[in-house]
């Protein structure tokens, strides 16, 4: 007696599921970590905001805050020129990290490290549906 037994790659069985670049699960993880970040993220005219929706393609598995301060406003220091040790920089000029934290208006939860901290208070609920989706 022979048997066969075709067995599916773990990038195809993932796609199955929804769980690959593009799926169901992937663009479910990705809508929630952008609207969950909102209120972490810094709000003053609402760029930040905008950037992370126009930067992302859903279900990429990556969140693009697409702004050239975006970086800077997530590691949450102050960051200066070296020549003039002003926050304003020459154009093409690299800024120095400081020590300085920044300060941050708006919402009490908003701030730097914002994926960090949003995944604290709203990670455990999107595993929780991202496991009822994938059954």
């Amino acid at each position: 007696m022979n048997y066969r037994v075709d067995l599916l790659s773990a990038r195809e069985l993932s796609q199955r599921k929804g769980l690959g670049e593009g799926g169901v699960i992937q663009k479910y993880i990705d809508s929630e970590v952008i609207k969950h970040c909102a209120p972490y993220a810094p709000f003053e005219t609402g760029q930040m905001q905008k950037s992370a929706t126009l930067g992302t393609v859903i279900g990429s598995g990556e969140i693009v805050y697409n702004s050239p301060y975006a970086k800077f406003l997530y590691y949450g220091k102050v960051m200066v020129s070296p020549s003039t040790g002003s926050p304003w920089a020459k154009k093409g000029e690299r800024k120095n990290l400081t020590q300085k934290p920044l300060q941050y208006n708006g919402a009490p939860k908003r701030g730097a490290y914002w994926f960090e901290r949003m995944k604290v208070d709203h990670g455990d609920a999107i595993l929780k549906e991202v496991e009822r989706l994938g059954k």
